[in-house]
């Protein structure tokens, strides 16, 4: 696998690259990233072949929208899908007067919930306005969750049915975006929303990993038959699978618990038998679905991107495949590279 190579985005019809780039690090997600290597970080991306950039509104504020924007805007147009999402409404407000959660430095923008029709078009428009675009290749409806929205998720979930999805049919009707789907953390969400909405696209992050491969049975299935892409972020589960069982590994943004730290320690047993990184498996098992088709992962740096290249195309022997699924860590549904 290379992180340049080129996959049909299901029914969608247009082309991205296996590797995308994930936007949300250079929101200042934790800490802050200065405006020089934010942009070095896209450059680099491009120059390795990454043609495919992912952002959102909620990833610092507006930030990262900004900033991936200014970067492709001498870009030939063509040559490029960028895809973004919905869900929250940016207003101007006064540094310190909102809550900015994760997010560090961010600009004067407050961010709201807001899944109605009308609050989706503006959405749409201020993001095309921030990133000066005219256009978008794929807009995800993002986090109509419980992750996010707890016991109120099927109310949030009810308003972007009446509300954000048919204002995104309007939007892919027009043109102004290509390809249209959601974007959450959890499995079951995304098939009811292909169970209820006509969609293109389904990015899921962290819920399809060496650690997490339900979605096998149910989720990636059903994409397959209605030729939906599958958009992974999260292949590391948020940081176990790169650092491996070690004090402070972080799953799902949390301390990994002894059973998760147990399971990836087994993993990494086969993997050191086979001279394979960790989180050059992983990377790997993740693409290997065949409805998967593409990768979002996250940088802070330039030398972390390269990393991420050289992890995806690490060669990997088929017996390391061989040895998990017969010490069941991979699923008999998984498949497995070839």
């Amino acid at each position: 696998m290379k992180g340049n190579d080129s996959r049909t985005f299901g029914r969608a019809g247009f082309d991205v690259t296996l590797l995308g780039y994930g936007g949300a690090p250079i929101g200042n997600i934790f800490r802050p990233i200065p405006e020089t290597d934010a942009q070095a970080q896209i450059a680099e991306a491009w120059n390795m072949g990454v043609r495919s950039f992912d952002t959102a509104p909620m990833y610092g504020h507006g930030l990262s929208e900004h900033r991936v924007g200014h970067a492709l805007l001498t870009k030939d147009r063509e040559d490029y899908v960028l895809s973004t999402k919905v869900g929250r409404t940016l207003t101007p407000a006064a540094r310190g007067s909102f809550d900015t959660g994760i997010w560090v430095d961010t600009p004067p923008f407050r961010a709201d919930f807001d899944y109605s029709y009308d609050a989706v078009l503006r959405q749409v428009e201020d993001s095309l306005q921030r990133m000066c675009q005219d256009r978008f290749d794929i807009l995800y409806v993002h986090d109509v969750d419980r992750y996010t929205h707890g016991d109120a998720q099927p109310a949030r979930f009810a308003e972007a049915l009446a509300g954000a999805f048919p204002a995104l049919i309007r939007l892919r009707d027009e043109g102004v975006v290509r390809a249209i789907g959601i974007g959450v953390n959890e499995a079951d969400v995304c098939v009811d929303a292909l169970e209820r909405v006509d969609l293109d696209c389904v990015l899921l992050a962290g819920r399809y990993t060496l650690l997490e491969q339900d979605p096998v049975t149910d989720l990636l299935p059903l994409a397959a038959e209605r030729d939906v892409a599958i958009v992974l972020g999260g292949v590391f589960n948020s940081g176990v699978l790169a650092t491996g069982a070690v004090p402070g590994a972080k799953f799902n943004y949390q301390p990994a618990s002894e059973e998760v730290l147990g399971r990836v320690h087994d993993i990494e047993k086969f993997c050191a038998r086979h001279e394979v990184p960790l989180a050059a498996a992983s990377i790997q098992f993740a693409a290997a679905h065949p409805a998967v088709r593409e990768l979002l992962l996250g940088a802070r740096n330039c030398d972390q991107l390269r990393q991420n290249a050289t992890w995806l195309e690490h060669p990997i022997p088929a017996e390391l495949w061989q040895d998990l699924r017969a010490a069941g860590l991979i699923l008999e549904e998984a498949p497995t590279p070839t």
